[in-house]
């Protein structure tokens, strides 16, 4: 142990100096592994800050040729399905979908801070394309609690 003598004889009254750096190395190593699995997973989660509506509805997970995620962050950078994404090869997809399948959905998450005419000319892509199924995706409406608000019918009143 860490607390015994340095010599085996009993009468010797140095203690000992050296310090048992295992435990360390164990929770570094610990701490090394757990940073290495978890960077790719904050390096892939996108930071979109979405506007808020009410009445919003959770977003269902489609098949492959039912919808395409398209995603565009404060930066104006596109996202294809989580992936990064250049305009033309948006384009290419949008026209592959639009040939298979023109009733597929283009799910449109793009950042409050988006201008409305880069969202237009996505709009235009996806519509030259042959699609004309557009979702937006939004956050539900909260409170200045954090609670989601109440939900207004069409004459205005709370349901």
């Amino acid at each position: 142990m860490a607390f015994g003598r340095l010599s085996g004889k009993e009468s010797s009254s140095q203690p000992m100096h050296a310090i048992n750096v295992t435990p360390l190395v164990d929770v570094m190593l610990v701490l090394v592994v757990i940073f290495i699995l978890a960077a790719p997973m904050l390096a892939a989660s996108l930071r979109v800050q979405l506007p808020q509506a009410q009445g919003t509805q959770p977003m269902a997970a489609a098949g492959e040729d039912d919808a395409l995620l398209l995603e565009v962050d404060a930066k104006g950078a596109l996202w294809m399905q989580g992936q990064p994404a250049t305009a033309d090869a948006l384009r290419e997809r949008l026209a592959q979908l639009g040939a298979r399948n023109p009733q597929a959905e283009l799910q449109l998450r793009a950042d409050q801070a988006v201008p409305y005419g880069r969202v237009a000319e996505l709009m235009g892509w996806a519509h030259a394309a042959g699609l004309t199924r557009i979702g937006f995706v939004a956050e539900p409406a909260r409170n200045q609690d954090g609670k989601p608000a109440a939900v207004l019918g069409p004459t205005g009143a709370g349901r």
